[in-house]
């Protein structure tokens, strides 16, 4: 049954350096890679992954992230699929490279510029696109100058038209720089995940640097479906039976902290993960949120986020303690 839920007219914001206009929610398409890799989400239904992502572009979403290691390669062949059956506006298509696969679905990490290049063509056929509108390194290694110089060649090729980086720190994004410019940053942030306050995201912002954050729930956590026997029973096929987080003692933590998000969402008559959203986007260097989905009802549970601001005083009760803050040490 579908609800009555109509399309979001959400303000746009422009990533970083380029001309894209993006939603404050895009949609994260990891989860709809399916299982049979190493950071699978367990088995999902593509016709379900499908109707996930026309969901969210008959809301208003105008940009999807998704990567080649998602379900090596499956992910994107999905996203391709939608793409194909959707009657409206092309949204924006964003991809990664820089993690490859083995026949067992074991990840490892490679930036040399033949591997990107081959990364690419490859993405570019999944995805049945003639370009990709912003194609970033996943992760960091050695060969950063190398993997960030191929980057640039491609996006002069014409075949990408931003570039821009996920999982880099500051002095990773600096020498980046030095080669090409950036466009964007894709770190983690959350409310379990807050490193990023203290000099990352100040430095995209004196730079200039568009920032679309990845995991705003914290994989789930903070959703308010996560118990402590759902998070026991999670299957070897979800890589987040095998994440600290989902185990104590962090686990209580987090549980504590969807109890305050639940006094607040309450207050608005809005699911717990708008609120946690809607925490991430108020952050003024953030220009978009990465959501993830896995059915049409999970989308619309969480696009309302795009438009929700919190209160100061919203903003202190969810966070309870400030937890950056250093705990006092007195002399014995």
């Amino acid at each position: 049954m579908k609800t009555n839920l109509k399309k979001i007219d959400m303000n746009t914001k422009k990533l970083g350096n380029s001309n894209l206009s993006i939603t404050p929610v895009g949609f994260g398409a990891w989860a709809i890679g399916g299982s049979g890799w190493e950071f699978g989400w367990g088995e999902q239904d593509d016709k379900t992954s499908v109707a996930a992502i026309h969901r969210a572009l008959e809301l208003g979403i105008n940009w999807i992230d998704t990567a080649a290691v998602y379900g090596m390669g499956h992910s994107e062949e999905i996203v391709a699929l939608a793409l194909r059956t959707w009657p409206g506006r092309r949204p924006y298509v964003f991809t990664k490279c820089g993690l490859r696969w083995d026949e067992q679905g074991c990840v490892h990490r490679s930036l040399t510029a033949d591997s990107i290049r081959r990364e690419c063509e490859d993405s570019l056929r999944r995805l049945n696109v003639e370009v990709i509108d912003l194609y970033q390194i996943h992760w960091p290694t050695e060969d950063l100058e190398e993997g960030w110089t191929a980057m640039a060649q491609l996006q002069k090729e014409g075949k990408v038209r931003w570039i821009g980086v996920s999982n880099f720190n500051v002095e990773e994004m600096r020498r980046a720089q030095a080669i090409a410019p950036l466009t964007s940053l894709q770190p983690p942030y959350s409310l379990v995940r807050r490193e990023v306050e203290q000099e990352t995201l100040p430095y995209c912002r004196s730079e200039g640097v568009g920032v679309i954050v990845y995991s705003p729930m914290a994989s789930g956590l903070l959703t308010g479906a996560m118990t402590r026997a759902r998070a026991a029973s999670l299957p070897a096929s979800d890589w987040r039976s095998r994440d600290l987080e989902f185990h104590e003692p962090r686990l209580s933590k987090s549980l504590a902290l969807v109890e305050r998000l639940r006094e607040v969402g309450q207050r608005h008559r809005r699911p717990l993960g708008q609120i946690a959203i809607a925490w991430v986007l108020q952050n003024p260097a953030v220009t978009g949120a990465i959501v993830g989905a896995r059915n049409a009802k999970q989308v619309e549970g969480n696009v309302g986020a795009a438009e929700l601001r919190l209160t100061d005083e919203e903003i202190v009760t969810i966070e309870g303690k400030n937890v950056n803050e250093p705990e006092l040490v007195t002399a014995t």
